[in-house]
């Protein structure tokens, strides 16, 4: 649940806490979730979007540097009351996880461009939804976003420490991301892709080779229509085009349907091979 809003300038909080010289908020364990009140500019869209991000537990008592996951829908992502159709609880989840395995990390949530959403996920056009806008986005995330986060929090900023993950059209642009920016994202984790809306992905990873080092969670449910076949090609090609089979992890789950709670089951294990090998 969000608890508390961030701005630059100045921190609106219930509890005392200080910010620092750049105005991000250095207070309490409860301050989190947090809101970045001030929104990021997408330089190339011309459009603004607001960022929401997760602390792990015990990130304001130390000086330790993280990993971070950014994720695609960030309204989805902590709360009820501005998720679409129920949230991931993905605070929840990563608690739990710190609790139990000590598995700490940031995560950066991007809220989606709303009736932007369709155009702002997808580098190839669609003839039935219109133009193609996720290059100027993925670049956000790449030259505007990252930088902020790690300029303003403390991160573990190399490949092998930022992932990605998205489902839907996030999996879609998350999948772009990760083969685009192959120096920058080391990690994703794939839901539900939407490879069926642009064919192009399919030739653009063969053509976009990834280190073999990197690790791909790939998920799809066998109750989503049209998901499926798609999801399987793409795990075939990426074998195909050198990809280590220990370094990509396929999961088709027989009660998958497309909806958040799925997602929110599948998130657990998702981390845990990812981060953990599990």
């Amino acid at each position: 649940m969000i608890k508390y809003i961030l701005c630059l300038g100045m921190a609106l909080c219930f509890f005392s806490c200080k910010t620092s010289h750049t105005g991000i908020l250095q207070g309490p364990e409860k301050a989190n979730p947090i809101v970045l009140e001030h929104t990021l500019e997408i330089p190339k869209l011309e459009r603004t979007r607001q960022i929401r991000i997760y602390l792990p537990p015990g990130y304001y008592a130390s000086d330790r540097a993280y990993p971070v996951l950014y994720m695609q829908d960030g309204q989805n992502l902590f709360d009820d009351a501005t998720a679409y159709a129920g949230e991931w609880g993905v605070d929840e989840s990563l608690n739990n996880l710190s609790a139990k395995e000590q598995l700490k990390m940031i995560v950066v949530g991007i809220d989606n461009g709303q009736e932007k959403r369709i155009n702002e996920l997808s580098p190839w056009e669609n003839k039935k939804y219109g133009r193609a806008e996720g290059e100027a986005y993925v670049d956000f995330m790449v030259h505007q976003l990252k930088p902020f986060i790690d300029r303003n929090f403390r991160t573990l900023p190399d490949r092998k420490n930022t992932a990605l993950m998205g489902s839907s059209l996030g999996g879609l642009i998350s999948h772009y991301a990760l083969f685009k920016y192959p120096e920058i994202y080391g990690k994703a984790a794939i839901f539900s892709p939407s490879y069926w809306y642009a064919e192009e992905v399919f030739n653009f990873t063969q053509n976009h080779p990834l280190p073999r080092n990197t690790k791909i969670f790939l998920l799809v449910g066998e109750k989503e229509e049209g998901m499926v076949a798609p999801a399987k090609k793409m795990y075939q090609l990426m074998l195909e085009t050198g990809q280590k089979k220990k370094n990509l992890k396929w999961v088709s789950d027989p009660e998958g349907e497309h909806n958040e709670r799925f997602w929110r089951r599948q998130f657990t294990p998702a981390m845990e091979w990812l981060y953990l090998g599990r």
